[in-house]
């Protein structure tokens, strides 16, 4: 099986100056066209290495073990002590991040409903109840953080004036996200 397009040599053997073979293993999965692709993955592994991996590996999966060979030498090039693993700690840790300013926010709009109505029913007192589930526990739990109290038509000028634009560096490409 041989894919190469123009007949010359794969990335690979291209850039390890030999003979591409036709039964060469590496020509499926480092086209001519792309020799950087190859030349990450030769520079963290080593070409024997991967020769020896893509050997063991069911020719059905060798491309998305070629894909993730090629995500972890970019991550390695990156960043040489921690790799991908880096980058999955990174976005772990803006996941841990977000859900809190969710439940905050959460929080933040069951009391402006709860002020609505008791606005709308003054006469009768709230009586207090005690979570019921660990959502509720984590909105009581980010709720008693130091927030206001708003109306609805506080609510969106609290939420106007509250929201904060973080620029967020993607620690595999060098590019920044706003969100």
């Amino acid at each position: 099986m041989r894919f190469k397009m123009g007949g010359g040599p794969c990335a690979s053997c291209k850039l390890l100056r030999r003979r591409c073979s036709k039964d060469c293993i590496f020509a499926p999965y480092f086209p001519p066209d792309d020799p950087h692709k190859f030349a990450m993955v030769h520079k963290v592994f080593g070409a024997s290495n991967v020769s020896k991996m893509l050997h063991d590996v069911p020719v059905h999966q060798r491309a998305d073990a070629v894909s993730s060979l090629v995500y972890e030498a970019n991550a390695r090039i990156r960043d040489p002590v921690y790799g991908c693993v880096g980058a999955i700690s990174y976005l772990q840790n803006e996941v841990s991040r977000l859900q809190t300013q969710l439940a905050v926010a959460e929080a933040e709009i069951l009391m402006c409903i709860d002020q609505m109505q008791h606005q709308v029913q003054p006469e009768t007192a709230p009586q207090p109840q005690s979570p019921q589930s660990d959502h509720d526990k984590s909105l009581l739990l980010a709720s008693s953080h130091d927030v206001s109290l708003c109306d609805f038509q506080n609510c969106h000028s609290f939420a106007a004036t509250s929201v904060s634009y973080h620029v967020m560096q993607d620690p595999l490409k060098r590019e920044s996200v706003w969100y």
